[in-house]
C-alpha cells in the first residue's frame, strides 16, 4: 500500500460529502414553470403504498374460468384505461400469467378526501362496454353526442377476436388491427360500412365512455373481417386490439385481495424504521471506533458512503433515470446492508490486528490485513447477493429480467406481496454491492493514506501495542 498518498483521504471523504449533498439536495433548472431536474434529491424518492397508504387490489378471473393470455392482455389494457378515467396515473400494474392474476396498485393521491377505494375497484373490475357507433360527434367531456350517441353498429359480444396484424408493402412492414365479427355483428356492421364508404364517414369505436379509435370507412365490409389501418406500429397497433378485446371479454374480473393503508399509518411506520436506523447507524459507529480507534473511523465514514449509494439508487440520481419505489422492508434492506458492510469491515481489523500482533510492521498488516480477509467477505456477501436475486425474481414485476430467471420458483410464492419484497431485495442488493465499493475498496484507500501520516503511525490506533517508527 506503499503507492498510496497521504491526500487519497481527503479525495475519497470530499467525494462522498459531495455526493452526500447532491444526492439530498439535488440539481434542478428552472424555466419558467418548468423545472428540469438534472440530478434527483431525496424529495423524488417514490414510497411505497406502505408508506404513502394507498390501494393493494389482485383482480382474477371468476373461479374455474382459466384465461389465456390474450385475454390477460385485454383486461390490462380495460384496467389500465379505467385507472386514468378515475384519475388515478401513478400506479402499479402486474399480470401473473401462470395465476390469472393481475396486481394493481395505486397510492393516495396528495389532498385526496372524498376519494372511495371501494367504489373505484369495483368499477375497475367491471366488464368493459365496447361499442362501434357512427361518426365521432362528442360534447365539450368528449362523450357521445348526436348520432354517435343514438346510433350503436356493434357492441362487444359481437367482436370475436381482435389482433394486431403486420404486412409487407413496398418494402416496409406496416401494421394495423384485424376484427371479426359473429354472424349478428357481421349483418350490422356491412349495413353500416355499406352506407358510410366513400363518404369521408368514420366509425367510432368506444370503451366505456373513452373514444379509443375513430377510422375512416373506405369500402363496404360484408364478411365479418375488418381491418384498421392508419399510423400505427406494433406496440400501438396491439394496444389498441388489446382495448377491443377487453371489451370483447365473457366474463368480469373478480376482486381476490383487496386492502387499504392509511397514509398517517405508513408515515408513521417509515418515521420508526428511519429513527431505528439513524439510532443503529450511529451506535455501530461508536462501537467501531470505540473498538477499532483509527480504522472504525474509517469504516464509519466508508459506512456513510455505502448508505448515501443506496439511496442514490432509489432516487434514480441523475434526471433521465426513474427513481425506485421504496417500501418499508426496503428500508430494513438497507439497514441489513449496512449491517453486511460493518461485518466485513470487522473481519478486514480483526485480520489487520492479528498481523499486528505477530509482530509485522504497519504496512505489512494492512496488507495483509485486507488480502487476507478478502475471501470471507466476498463468500459472506455472494450469498447475500444470491437471496437478493430470488427475492427479486420471485417476488418483482413477472416481466422482469429476476422473475424470467427465477420463474420456476415464482408460483411458490403470493404475488399480491411482490411489491414490498421486492423493494427489499433492491436495496439488499444495491448495498450489498456498494459494500464491496465503499467498505472494501474505499475504506482501504482511507486506511492506507491515513497510515502514511507519521503522526498516525502509532500502532496502538491500529490495534497493536507498542509504536512503530519507519
Amino acid at each position: 500500500m506503499r503507492h498510496i498518498k497521504k491526500p487519497v483521504f481527503f479525495i475519497v471523504v470530499v467525494f462522498i460529502a459531495v455526493f452526500a449533498f447532491l444526492t439530498f439536495h439535488g440539481i434542478s433548472t428552472t424555466y419558467g414553470d418548468i423545472e428540469t431536474k438534472i440530478i434527483k434529491s431525496t424529495d423524488d424518492i417514490r414510497w411505497g403504498i406502505d408508506i404513502s397508504g394507498g390501494v393493494d387490489v389482485t383482480f382474477a378471473p371468476p373461479e374455474g374460468v382459466e384465461a389465456t393470455a390474450e385475454q390477460m392482455d385485454a383486461a390490462q389494457a380495460a384496467l389500465e384505461m379505467r385507472l386514468v378515467n378515475l384519475g388515478i396515473t401513478d400506479y402499479e400494474l402486474y399480470v401473473d400469467y401462470s395465476n390469472y392474476d393481475i396486481i394493481v396498485r395505486f397510492p393516495w393521491q396528495a389532498g385526496e378526501e372524498d376519494f372511495d377505494p371501494e367504489a373505484a375497484v369495483q368499477e375497475l373490475g367491471e366488464m368493459a362496454e365496447l361499442t362501434f357507433r357512427e361518426g365521432y360527434e362528442t360534447d365539450e367531456y368528449g362523450l357521445p353526442t348526436g348520432v354517435t350517441a343514438e346510433n350503436i353498429i356493434v357492441t362487444g359480444d359481437q367482436v370475436v377476436s381482435a389482433e394486431a396484424i403486420a404486412w409487407e408493402e413496398n418494402g416496409e412492414y406496416k401494421f394495423g388491427v384485424s376484427l371479426e365479427f359473429d354472424e349478428e355483428g357481421t349483418a350490422a356492421f356491412a349495413e353500416a360500412t355499406q352506407e358510410l364508404a366513400g363518404t369521408g364517414g368514420v366509425i367510432s369505436i368506444w370503451m366505456d365512455d373513452t373514444c379509443i379509435s375513430y377510422p375512416t370507412v373506405e369500402n363496404a365490409i360484408t364478411d365479418g373481417r375488418s381491418q384498421i389501418t392508419g399510423n400505427f406500429d406494433y406496440e400501438s397497433a396491439k394496444d389498441l386490439a388489446d382495448k377491443i378485446s377487453a371489451g370483447a371479454l365473457p366474463y368480469k374480473l373478480e376482486t381476490s385481495n383487496f386492502r387499504t393503508i392509511s397514509a398517517s399509518m405508513g408515515t408513521g411506520a417509515r418515521n420508526a424504521m428511519l429513527i431505528a436506523g439513524v439510532i443503529a447507524f450511529v451506535l455501530v459507529a461508536l462501537y467501531m471506533i470505540i473498538v477499532y480507534r483509527l480504522p472504525g473511523v474509517v469504516s464509519s465514514i466508508a459506512l456513510v458512503g455505502q448508505v448515501v449509494g443506496t439511496i442514490a439508487c432509489i432516487t434514480g440520481f441523475f434526471g433521465n433515470i426513474p427513481s425506485f419505489t421504496l417500501t418499508i422492508p426496503g428500508i430494513a434492506g438497507i439497514i441489513l446492508a449496512v449491517g453486511m458492510g460493518v461485518d466485513a469491515n470487522v473481519v478486514t481489523f480483526e485480520r489487520i490486528k492479528e498481523e499486528l500482533s505477530k509482530g509485522k510492521t504497519l504496512n505489512s498488516a494492512l496488507e495483509l490485513g485486507y488480502s487476507r480477509a478478502w475471501a470471507a467477505i466476498f463468500d459472506g456477501n455472494i450469498t447475500i447477493v444470491f437471496v437478493a436475486v430470488i427475492l427479486m425474481g420471485a417476488f418483482g414485476p413477472p416481466d422482469s429480467l429476476f422473475a424470467k430467471l427465477m420463474g420456476f420458483l415464482y408460483f411458490v410464492f403470493p404475488a399480491t406481496i411482490e411489491g414490498t419484497i421486492y423493494s427489499f431485495g433492491y436495496t439488499l442488493l444495491v448495498g450489498v454491492i456498494l459494500n464491496f465499493v465503499f467498505g472494501v475498496f474505499a475504506s482501504r484507500l482511507m486506511l492506507a493514506s491515513l497510515s502514511r501520516f507519521k503522526a498516525l503511525r502509532n500502532l496502538k490506533l491500529y490495534g497493536g501495542a507498542v509504536n512503530e517508527n519507519e
